[in-house]
């Protein structure tokens, strides 16, 4: 299929899958997932359930910037008393203000992780190694058959120096900008990148 193939995107069938997109929406969904997993793989291990758990959040929420409206937002209403003691563990929070403790210090670290994307941007520059991606072409078993290209595989490629940019463009939702960038990423698989404008599925290992 060559590149001019696209300017008709479903023509032949491919838009009957609504997983085969272009190469700019896959690209801000793979960075929003590798945003939830920095958020969740950097963050407190143990249980809220557990002494540590608890301990550990009540101690974010307790000293860092914002942590008692976020307390507030997910709906714990109890003295800042209260909220001194389960921070002491001289008393144990019931179960659905530990579920509320769960979710504020979670909001909490969203939040705080999205205020700062310098260390989103430097985990995916790794050191100006990069970050290798995994390209899915689209599912060819939509496309009439005698459109199909059943010899599309999943192509890896090692990708750095874009980003600072894509993360500006994910945060911003600027698609002309991740469209260009894609259009740089696929550019290293030569004649056949055209193929690849229109994806299923990107991975980041990150």
């Amino acid at each position: 299929m060559s590149t001019d193939g696209w300017k008709n995107f479903g023509k032949y069938g491919a838009g009957r899958d609504s997983g085969n997109v272009h190469g700019k929406v896959a690209l801000g969904q793979a960075l929003e997932d590798a945003l939830e997993r920095m958020i969740v793989e950097g963050g407190i291990k143990s249980p809220p359930t557990s002494r540590r758990g608890l301990a550990a959040r009540m101690r974010y929420l307790t000293t860092t910037k914002g942590g008692a409206q976020a307390l507030a937002d997910a709906g714990v209403a109890a003295t800042p008393a209260t909220i001194r003691a389960w921070a002491k563990g001289t008393r144990r929070p019931r179960p659905a203000n530990l579920e509320a403790i769960d979710t504020a210090y979670w909001n909490l670290r969203a939040r705080n992780v999205l205020a700062n994307p310098g260390a989103f941007k430097q985990h995916l520059n790794n050191a100006g190694r990069g970050t290798k991606v995994e390209i899915h072409p689209i599912n060819q078993n939509v496309v009439d058959e005698p459109r199909r290209r059943d010899n599309l595989r999943i192509r890896p490629l090692q990708v750095r120096y874009v980003w600072d940019d894509a993360v500006d463009a994910m945060t911003t939702g600027d698609l002309d900008k991740l469209e260009e960038l894609w259009d740089d990423i696929i550019s290293d698989l030569d004649s056949d990148w055209g193929a690849y404008t229109y994806v299923s599925h990107i991975g980041l290992g990150a």
